[in-house]
């Protein structure tokens, strides 16, 4: 049974990674694995993990520190993160807390203590609603489970293309250009050319395939919009 939450454990010591990843694996979790903030970001970007445990202690941009920038990134702002750090300072603690990390775990912790921790982050910090599965004309999205049916038929879906359909299906019935998509889904990122986007729905249509696609209506000299009404 997964959760279908992608988790990143950013620490420069390999051995507690590897601590860290089993525990959550074995939870049913997907975890991503960074030894630093330089190596981490472009993995945030790319991926948009469902949660953050950093390392305090970390040669180059410490985990504080890049946890600031984080926070100040409008596409990162929202992601939960759960510190990790032998200091067991109050004021340090405090300085974490106002940084906006959403908890803060105490190194040595034990296994069953992080993954207690980081469901209750987790549950506190995802939205309502968002883990309803959605139907649109037989087509059902299932956040939890990252799970996408045509008439409970599986469909293979990239994770790019499992965003867009899942940011379609929860704003439906309005066109968006492609910046805006962009800025949406893919967090504004500015290496992504907005050709891109074509790219990926393209992609996206061919997956859903005759039976869904008319979904994904072109809406000239704008961009798209997911509609189950006829163009």
């Amino acid at each position: 049974m997964t959760s279908g939450k992608r988790v990143l454990i950013v620490d420069d010591e390999a051995p507690i990674r590897e601590m860290i990843a089993v525990a959550l694996e074995m939870a049913g979790y997907e975890c991503l694995e960074a030894d630093s903030a330089q190596s981490a970001h472009p993995m945030i970007v790319d991926s948009l993990p469902d949660m953050i445990l950093l390392d305090w202690m970390m040669p180059g941009i410490s985990g504080i520190e890049f946890a600031r920038r984080l926070r100040k990134d409008e596409m990162t702002s929202d992601i939960p993160i759960i510190m990790l750090t032998a200091k067991t300072d109050e004021d340090n603690k405090i300085q974490g807390l106002e940084t906006g990390i959403d908890d803060y775990i105490t190194k040595p912790f034990s296994p069953r203590e992080l993954v207690a921790r980081l469901k209750t982050v987790l549950r506190r910090t995802t939205p309502k609603g968002i883990e309803e599965p959605i139907t649109v004309d037989g087509l059902t999205l299932d956040p939890v489970s990252h799970r996408v049916s045509s008439e409970l038929k599986p469909l293979e879906l990239g994770p790019t293309e499992f965003r867009l359909l899942q940011f379609f299906m929860t704003h439906q019935d309005r066109a968006y250009t492609r910046s805006q998509l962009l800025d949406l889904v893919w967090g504004g990122n500015v290496y992504v050319e907005e050709r891109t986007v074509d790219v990926h729905i393209r992609r996206l249509r061919k997956a859903l395939g005759e039976r869904h696609d008319y979904l994904i209506q072109t809406v000239r000299g704008t961009g798209y919009r997911f509609s189950s009404q006829a163009a």
